[in-house]
């Protein structure tokens, strides 16, 4: 294994270390959602309930604005139930037993946003295949039901891990340019969904729509990804500190940024003005959002963007050399620190988009980076150290293992089995997917 592998393994051993230190596994979970008519009017008064192995752990009626939010004593799979008789008259399901969802995933510490959609008609029926969480419909042949499962979750896979490839790819170009594994790069992910929201939910000022929010936020995250390098990491450099007290300093950054985020945004976590609440599209046994297909798209595009301007521009072949050998590019007449301050712009802005991505899919939260971080470093060392493409490939292994893996094993080990791949891999190639092999001595 190369020397290089062996500091990054170093580093997500102190991760897991630290974890525990940091609060990250402080909140507590929860389902949530708002509970509408089909005009979009708030349903007040609706007895709903959550249970787990057949046993009722939370109960909550909605209030005026149609909300509601259960807490869980723990993270798994939980059944959701609307009691009908508590509905208003004349709405109803809209499918035969679509007041029941099943198997509902909630991952520890985090609140799941749950919708059921009424209509004011006759509930339709289920169907052969039955309604996807729902309990009412005719029993389904065990391999038609896995299949559905399966394709469902890979979607959601492939949206996972593009979310973690947009916040991963800059990591990965800081490694190569600086050798830098910047352990304060979940909170600039975090940055961005927090600043995002702040302008979004007209905390302070105006309120700006998702859309005008993310692009600001995107620069903003930009010109912090700059000013860390002007202001900490360059000076550091040229002091000569080493990787490993530049790895150190990262871990208090990552500490101090963390916690100002907790101290001015708080535990609870929150949902972004727009885009909240969408009726799903559905595919044959597959089912998405609206926000969640265009999360998708966009990160795509992004993502070919990023590939392309390392490939075609002046620019990206300026990273590209001096990730493959600074002193060479530097005496090819390349300007090495002003290369470096470009990665970082791009690395803040990628970050800051992934994290309103992130929030967008899930919720916002102060630590939402930091539960992202390893499943980053994991991509960027499976896909290959210091490359964009490999992150790519990386980041969708990652989040397409870790969805389909709650079929069989409880949510709390999906991560675990995504760093599971990550070992088998780097046992068979150790330079990652895209990477290339090192000569050592």
């Amino acid at each position: 294994m190369s020397r290089r592998v062996a500091i990054l393994a170093l580093a997500l051993v102190l991760w897991v270390l630290l974890a525990p230190l940091t609060g990250a596994h402080a909140q507590s979970q929860s389902v949530h959602g708002t509970l509408r008519a089909p005009d979009g009017t708030p349903v007040a008064g609706v007895t709903i309930t959550a249970a787990r192995s057949g046993t009722e752990v939370g109960k909550a009626t909605t209030a005026k604005d149609g909300t509601w939010k259960i807490s869980l004593p723990g993270a798994g799979r939980y059944t959701i139930t609307v009691d009908v008789a508590t509905l208003p008259k004349g709405l109803s399901p809209v499918r035969d037993g679509g007041q029941t969802l099943r198997d509902v995933p909630v991952p520890a510490g985090e609140s799941r946003a749950v919708i059921f959609q009424l209509t004011t008609g006759s509930p339709a029926p289920a169907g052969p295949g039955g309604e996807r969480g729902g309990g009412g419909g005719p029993p389904q042949d065990a391999a038609v039901r896995f299949l559905d499962q399966f394709a469902q979750l890979l979607v959601e896979g492939i949206k996972f891990g593009s979310i973690i490839a947009i916040c991963a790819v800059g990591l990965s170009l800081i490694f190569g340019t600086t050798g830098l594994i910047n352990f304060a790069h979940g909170e600039l992910v975090t940055l961005g969904a927090t600043v995002a929201f702040v302008l979004n939910a007209s905390v302070i000022g105006p309120q700006l729509q998702l859309i005008p929010a993310a692009l600001v936020t995107v620069a903003l995250g930009a010109i912090f990804g700059g000013l860390l390098e002007l202001g900490l990491w360059k000076p550091l450099r040229r002091r000569g500190i080493g990787r490993i007290q530049l790895f150190i300093v990262s871990i208090g950054l990552s500490l101090l940024i963390r916690h100002i985020i907790l101290v001015l945004f708080g535990t609870r976590p929150q949902p972004y003005a727009d885009y909240t609440i969408q009726q799903e599209w559905r595919w044959g046994p597959v089912s998405i959002a609206p926000r969640d297909l265009v999360i998708t798209l966009l990160s795509m595009l992004v993502l070919a963007g990023v590939g392309l301007m390392l490939q075609r521009t002046r620019a990206g072949k300026a990273i590209r050399a001096v990730s493959d050998n600074r002193d060479l590019a530097e005496s090819s007449g390349i300007d090495v620190s002003r290369v470096i301050r470009n990665v970082w712009l791009l690395a803040g802005g990628l970050a800051a988009l992934g994290g309103v991505f992130f929030g967008l899919a899930q919720l916002v939260s102060w630590d939402m980076g930091f539960k992202l971080l390893l499943l980053m470093f994991a991509a960027v060392i499976l896909g290959g150290l210091g490359t964009a493409y490999g992150v790519i490939a990386g980041a969708l292994v990652v989040g397409v293992v870790a969805q389909v893996s709650t079929i069989w094993f409880p949510v709390e080990l999906q991560n675990a089995w995504a760093l599971v791949v990550l070992i088998f891999v780097l046992l068979v190639r150790p330079q990652g997917i895209f990477g290339q092999r090192e000569r050592v001595g």
